[in-house]
């Protein structure tokens, strides 16, 4: 959906980024979330059988980065190493994330980059010097407009994001000509309405862009943690602006144009509300002003609240993502909070409400249902999978179902991001296999011993496999490991079927794929029985 500039060539990514997180301290629930969605998405598009590029990261410069590590008694590159390879990039490994690129925005590959793309805005005119004073957010990194801030009980102005007081800082700094780009902006708002999700997002930043933009000032001069400015060393490059370019540079922008055409622009940003304006005003407004296209879907995700307040390092309700793992496992960690909280909306957390939906939908609907069939399969055939040769309506309704769940979830994860609905249709599906199970009675069929109460009983369970078949494949992107333990189970790569990671996602709801003669296994129970909730 690019608007301006090249059109992406060759065997084309489907891009998706995560915003590149803060390192001023470690990550909590709220990175993990946004994190966690991308990583469903583009497994969800690899499994199509597409060629994807995820990408997230860190952002390692601004005043924020450095009075925190003076604090520490570090300096700001000693902080971000260490928080980056002792936070950050451990905890996505944990939580089974398999993005394709980890970019810092101290590394030489982006800072030299984002120099020549300042340059050339700067050679070409769209950047000059001039003064601006105003309240500033050190924790957002950003010049907050005098209507935006909230007021304190003694009268002081507050950051509505972080709730502390601003502060009023005057600089000579350089300002590119954010204000020119107003007009182009709501133009291509209104030819891509998609570009901005959801409605209430797109609602807010047209609104915010038809009251006039001012110039944005892209240097600071208090302070010297960030990418020089290159026509002039008195100056670094605003964080933002900094930030923003990494989702060019990690693509190859400057360095390899053969991956940048192919890469660029992203098809997907997945960011946090607070940082929208950044992503759909200002991140537009530069690729438009250097003659690149623009991204396809701005979409922000709301905020997990706890006790009512957002979450977060600042507000003390940060959760680290390990407290709830080593509780209720990764999978179930990854697949909760996007079956709770429909993407885009704010959602709250507690451990009550993630301990019920475990036990009613993790355990007792789909892990017992995978039990439960490979354990009968056992008892009455032996662990050898039979052929279905009984089949009718209630077999038909099963596969009906599944082809429903199929081209519901493909359309709502693939297309409309809506990771909550693809989930539930998936469930609506276990649900309806767990029903089929209940109306058959299998354990009483399994008492006829005659030909066609043989066939019959093979004929349930059959039908009961290639369903949970199914369910591996859909369910392989939310919960990777627990898929491949079902689909062990089911001896479906033994059998000839092929890898579980190669099975097209599209393709799930093609009847029979489970081979007959297949080794079914009764494996470790895939959701256990919780534990005491631990002390955190």
């Amino acid at each position: 959906m690019a608007a301006t500039g090249i059109e992406k060539q060759g065997a084309a990514a489907y891009y998706v980024t995560t915003p590149i997180y803060y390192v001023n301290d470690a990550p909590h629930l709220g990175h993990a979330y946004t994190t966690v969605a991308g990583d469903v998405l583009t497994r969800w598009h690899r499994q199509r059988g597409e060629k994807v590029w995820y990408l997230t990261g860190t952002d390692e410069h601004g005043q924020k980065i450095m009075r925190t590590a003076e604090a520490n008694g570090v300096t700001p590159q000693e902080w971000c190493d260490k928080l980056v390879e002792e936070a950050w990039k451990p905890l996505w490994e944990h939580l089974n994330i398999a993005n394709d690129d980890f970019i810092r925005t101290t590394e030489k590959r982006h800072t030299d980059r984002v120099q020549e793309f300042v340059q050339d805005l700067y050679d070409k005119g769209e950047i000059y010097k001039g003064g601006y004073e105003g309240p500033y957010c050190v924790g957002c990194e950003e010049y907050k407009l005098p209507g935006d801030l909230i007021e304190a009980e003694d009268g002081t102005k507050l950051c509505p994001v972080h709730k502390k007081p601003v502060e009023i800082l005057k600089e000579e700094n350089y300002f590119f000509k954010l204000s020119e780009y107003g007009p182009k902006l709501l133009e291509f708002y209104e030819a891509n309405p998609g570009f901005i999700q959801p409605e209430s997002a797109r609602n807010e930043v047209v609104n915010f862009v038809k009251q006039g933009l001012q110039d944005l000032s892209i240097s600071r001069s208090t302070f010297d943690w960030g990418v020089p400015v290159p026509w002039d060393d008195k100056h670094v490059i605003y964080v933002w602006v900094d930030a923003l370019l990494n989702y060019a540079t990690a693509a190859g922008y400057g360095a390899d144009e053969e991956k940048f055409k192919s890469v660029f622009p992203a098809d997907v940003h997945l960011i946090g509300k607070d940082i929208l304006r950044f992503h759909s005003v200002i991140w537009p407004a530069m690729l438009m002003a250097q003659g690149l296209p623009v991204p396809g879907r701005v979409s922000a995700n709301g905020w997990l609240m706890v006790g009512g307040e957002k979450m977060s390092k600042s507000n003390l309700t940060g959760i680290k993502p390990q407290d709830l793992t080593s509780h209720f496992g990764v999978d179930a960690y990854r697949w909760y909070f996007l079956r709770a909280i429909a993407f885009g909306s704010d959602g709250s957390f507690s451990w009550e409400d993630f301990t019920a939906r475990y036990t009613s939908e993790l355990a007792n609907d789909f892990g017992n249902l995978a039990s439960r069939v490979a354990a009968m399969i056992g008892k009455y055939f032996g662990g050898t999978l039979p052929a279905a040769s009984a089949s009718g309506a209630a077999e038909t309704a099963v596969q009906e179902g599944l082809a429903k769940a199929v081209a519901e979830a493909d359309r709502l994860i693939g297309e409309e991001l809506d990771f909550q609905g693809g989930i539930l249709a998936i469930f609506d599906f276990v649900k309806q296999v767990n029903g089929y199970i209940t109306e058959q009675e299998p354990w009483k069929v399994a008492k006829d011993d005659s030909e066609e109460g043989r066939a019959r009983l093979a004929t349930i369970l059959y039908t009961s496999a290639e369903s949970l078949r199914a369910m591996a494949v859909l369910l392989n992107a939310v919960m990777p490991d627990t898929s491949q333990k079902l689909w062990d189970s089911l001896g479906a790569d033994a059998a000839g079927l092929g890898a579980l990671a190669a099975q097209p996602v599209q393709d799930a709801a093609v009847w029979g794929q489970l081979p007959v003669g297949a080794t079914v296994t009764k494996g470790a129970v895939l959701f256990p029985r919780l534990e005491e909730k631990p002390a955190v």
